[in-house]
C-alpha cells in the first residue's frame, strides 16, 4: 500500500498511523477523503467555531462564555456539530449511522470534554468520527476510530451509551489533534478590558471600545455581533461613521478580510484577518531608516506605533471590495 500523509505536507504518516490504515480499507478511505476535502483543516475548524457561536446566540443574548450555557443547550452541541459539518462538507446521509463518506457508513460524536465520546451500541462495528473543542484551550480535534466492544467502557446509563477506554485512545486516527480553534476573542481578553468594552455605553461606542482595547489580534465577526447587539453590526465597523472612522483619529486602522488587508496586516507584522476577521493596531508613519515591518498605505509607509510614539491620524485603508469588511 502506498503511503498516506497527514493534511500537513511536512509530516507523513507515523507507523501506528500507517498500521492502521492498512488494517482497515475503509478507515483508509474515510481519512483520504477527508484530509483532501480539508487539507489544512480550516474548514473544520470554522464549523466548530461557527456552531459554538450559533449556540452562545451572542447578538440577542449577548453571552460570549460556554458555561452561561443552559444545560439542554449544551446537550444540543452534538447535533448542531452534526448538522453543520454534514452542511459544510455535504456528507451523504447514512443509512444506519449519520453520513455516508466515500460509500462508507460513519457516525459523528462530539464531546464537550476531551475523551468523553458517547458511543450508541448500535455504532459497534461502523466508523466514527469523534470530534473535540474546548473554548477556554482555543483548541480541537478530530479523528476516526473503528468501534469495538474492547475499546469501550461497559455503560451503566439508560441510554446504553459507552465511553472509549483512555489505554485504547491510541486506536483513533487522527485526522487533526490540538488544532487552533478560532479565538473567541471574548472570552480570552482581559477582563478588565472587557468590562471596559461593554461599560461603554451603545453598539457604537462598545465597539470602538473593542478595537481600542483588542489590538493585534484577530476579532471574530461573532464578537462584533455580540458587542454590538445590532442587526447593521458590520455597519458600525466600516467608515461612514463606523469604528474605522471613530478611531482614525487616535491612529488605529482596522483591517477586515479582503485581500489588500491580508496583505497590510502580514507587511505590519500582524495576523492576517480570515474570513469574517479583523485585526485592528494603531500606526504611524515609518521614517527612512525604519527596517521593521512596514505596509505602504496612501503612498506612504507606515508601521505598527509603540507606546512612545506620538498619535497621529491613521491612513484610510484600501477599499474592501466584494467583502463585507
Amino acid at each position: 500500500m502506498l503511503p498516506f500523509f497527514h493534511h500537513s505536507a511536512t509530516a507523513a504518516v507515523s507507523v501506528r498511523e500507517q498500521t492502521l490504515l492498512n488494517e482497515d480499507p475503509e478507515l483508509a478511505a474515510v481519512y483520504q477523503r477527508l484530509t483532501r476535502l480539508d487539507p489544512g483543516g480550516l474548514r473544520f475548524a470554522r464549523v466548530l467555531r461557527d456552531t459554538i457561536d450559533q449556540l452562545l446566540n451572542g447578538e440577542v443574548t449577548g453571552r460570549y462564555d460556554w458555561e452561561t450555557l443552559f444545560k439542554t443547550e449544551k446537550t444540543h452541541a452534538g447535533t448542531l456539530v452534526e448538522i453543520n459539518l454534514q452542511r459544510e462538507f455535504a456528507f451523504d446521509d447514512g443509512v444506519d449511522m449519520d453520513y455516508r463518506i466515500s460509500g462508507i457508513e460513519v457516525d459523528c460524536k462530539y464531546s464537550q470534554r476531551f475523551g468523553s465520546w458517547m458511543i450508541p451500541p448500535e455504532a459497534l462495528g461502523h466508523l466514527c468520527l469523534l470530534v473535540w473543542a474546548d473554548d477556554y484551550r482555543s483548541e480541537w480535534s478530530a479523528g476516526l476510530l473503528r468501534i469495538d466492544e474492547r475499546w469501550l467502557n461497559q455503560g451503566n446509563n439508560r441510554d446504553k451509551k459507552l465511553t472509549i477506554k483512555a489505554e485504547h485512545r491510541s486506536r483513533i486516527l487522527w485526522l487533526w489533534h490540538g488544532e487552533e480553534l478560532p479565538v473567541n476573542a471574548l472570552l480570552h481578553m482581559d477582563p478588565a478590558d472587557r468590562e471596559a468594552v461593554f461599560a461603554a455605553g451603545s453598539g457604537q461606542s462598545k465597539l470602538n471600545e473593542l478595537f481600542r482595547r483588542y489590538q493585534g489580534r484577530r476579532i471574530g465577526r461573532n464578537v462584533v455581533r455580540t458587542v454590538a447587539q445590532q442587526k447593521d453590526y458590520m455597519k458600525r465597523v466600516r467608515g461612514n461613521g463606523g469604528a474605522r472612522s471613530a478611531l482614525q483619529g487616535e491612529g488605529i486602522i482596522i483591517m477586515g478580510d479582503s485581500q489588500s488587508h491580508q496583505e497590510i496586516a502580514v507587511q505590519l507584522g500582524l495576523p492576517a484577518p480570515g474570513e469574517g476577521e479583523f485585526v485592528s493596531a494603531r500606526v504611524t508613519q515609518a521614517n527612512g531608516d525604519f527596517q521593521g515591518h512596514r505596509a505602504r498605505i496612501e503612498g506612504e509607509l507606515w508601521r505598527v506605533s509603540n507606546k512612545n510614539d506620538k498619535v497621529t491620524k491613521a491612513p484610510v485603508l484600501p477599499s474592501a471590495k466584494a467583502k463585507s469588511s
